[in-house]
């Protein structure tokens, strides 16, 4: 399964990927015990085994995980990504930023986080989270940071940021948001700042990545705004 878009927010769980990411490293605290850990784990990766097919259970074997281990960061972005899907962004803001508390080096929650933010427009919190989570040199899906990094600050007008933040999300290989949205967000980008020609090439090639669909029947509508 690809990542997909729902409304604004690029689901970073549901793909087998990204699920996959969670599964790295665990963080124990001090407090507890080793047997409690352990249990936490589990619960967690039944909940892992779950989510796909059924959340409410899912739901349940997570909470179980962090009421075993209140420091198990991936049972708390479990949490936090039933509760952004459920529309509970005050509840999934508590979780993914317990989730970066935890682990300050933890880009997945924090760009899940910025999602979250960007939701409630707190433009200028989200764009903390986006910037923070591409601190990490080893974050392993920088484009999704990017991509929504771009469109606040576009929405902020500061289109040459935007740009700036597109570009970098395109040299990301293999791709985690869909080819067609990013060139579609550049395009907008490039044309918001004069750049014609660039904005026509890439608006261009949005249409031939989404042939017949919503972002190329976007792109079609901006170029004719363009000159001919």
């Amino acid at each position: 399964m690809q990542t997909r878009c729902i409304g604004s927010i690029i689901r970073p769980l549901a793909c087998p990927l990204l699920v996959s990411a969670l599964l790295i490293g665990w963080l124990s605290g001090c407090a507890t015990s080793e047997g409690s850990a352990q249990k936490s784990k589990g619960y967690y990766q039944e909940g892992i085994a779950s989510l796909e097919y059924d959340q409410q259970k899912a739901f349940v074997s997570f909470q179980k995980a962090v009421k075993l281990d209140p420091n198990n960061k991936e049972a708390r972005y479990g949490l936090g990504h039933i509760l952004a899907l459920q529309g509970k962004l005050v509840h999934a803001e508590e979780e993914f930023t317990a989730a970066t508390k935890l682990d300050d080096s933890y880009s997945e929650a924090y760009t899940y986080l910025g999602q979250v933010l960007e939701k409630q427009e707190r433009w200028p919190e989200a764009i903390a989270a986006f910037r923070q989570a591409l601190t990490n040199p080893l974050y392993a899906t920088p484009d999704l940071a990017r991509f929504h990094l771009g469109r606040i600050l576009a929405h902020e007008g500061n289109f040459q940021g935007a740009m700036e933040a597109f570009e970098d999300a395109l040299v990301v290989n293999p791709p985690n948001v869909p080819p067609a949205l990013l060139h579609l967000e550049l395009g907008r980008a490039y044309y918001k700042l004069g750049f014609e020609r660039r904005s026509k090439e890439t608006l261009t090639k949005v249409t031939t990545l989404d042939k017949g669909g919503e972002y190329a029947a976007a792109a079609k509508e901006l170029l004719t705004r363009l000159k001919p």
